[in-house]
């Protein structure tokens, strides 16, 4: 079970004491979202930023690639310094194509799926991947809160994971907090993005805390 920060929620101004505060507490991962502005409506960085945050910590980079025409990116963030790359498959017209680039560079490739979208979509190119991130928000914004429904696309994935022997991770992104952490954890998800309920607060490091408890325990 993995905990993966999303800085989306950080404080930019202290950026470096961000990371360094969830590093210490255990994060297994830090996720960063990229977004363009028109796949999403919100922008955010670039490579430039996943550099500078690669050479301040060596818990893996889970880069969420939120745009448009991915596979013109996918260099540049692999040489930024991202160990996993996630894309959308609503953004990828060469799906196959995009996810083999991926594995040129030797980094995880991971395939993301909206809340609207069904399981369907993806379930050609499962064998391929070595991460499932279900969005259980509309992507775009922090803050928002889990749609109860992304719950059944857990289950729908991992039965397809345990029927066919794959071995991809499944990650749940969007209003984790110490309830939802446990319902995704119970659908079959072990990596788990916190962004807000983990920065929008005094103490980081007890929700931090909060959320590993959480998966500690068998419910």
């Amino acid at each position: 079970m993995k905990i993966a920060p999303s800085i989306l929620s950080a404080d930019f101004t202290n950026l470096r004491r961000d990371i360094y505060l969830v590093e210490e507490n255990g994060a297994d991962y830090l996720h960063i979202d990229i977004m363009d502005g028109h796949f999403v409506p919100n922008i955010t960085m670039g490579p430039n930023i996943v550099q500078a945050i690669r050479s301040i910590t060596k818990l893996p980079l889970d880069v969420h690639l939120m745009i448009k025409k991915p596979e013109h990116f996918i260099e540049a963030f692999a040489n930024a310094g991202a160990d996993i790359i996630s894309i959308h498959i609503e953004a990828a017209t060469h799906i196959h194509a995009i996810l083999q680039k991926i594995k040129k560079f030797h980094k995880k490739a991971s395939i993301a799926i909206n809340p609207g979208t069904p399981t369907s979509a993806i379930q050609a190119i499962l064998s391929m991947v070595d991460q499932i991130l279900i969005m259980s928000v509309n992507p775009g914004f922090g803050g928002q809160k889990f749609l109860p429904e992304t719950l059944a696309k857990i289950t729908e994935i991992t039965t397809i994971k345990k029927n066919n022997k794959y071995s991809f991770d499944i990650e749940i992104d969007g209003g984790i907090d110490e309830y939802t952490i446990k319902q995704a954890k119970n659908a079959g998800a072990n990596v788990f993005v916190a962004g807000s309920f983990i920065y929008n607060t005094t103490n980081p490091a007890r929700k931090m805390k909060m959320l590993r408890d959480c998966l500690n325990f068998n419910f």
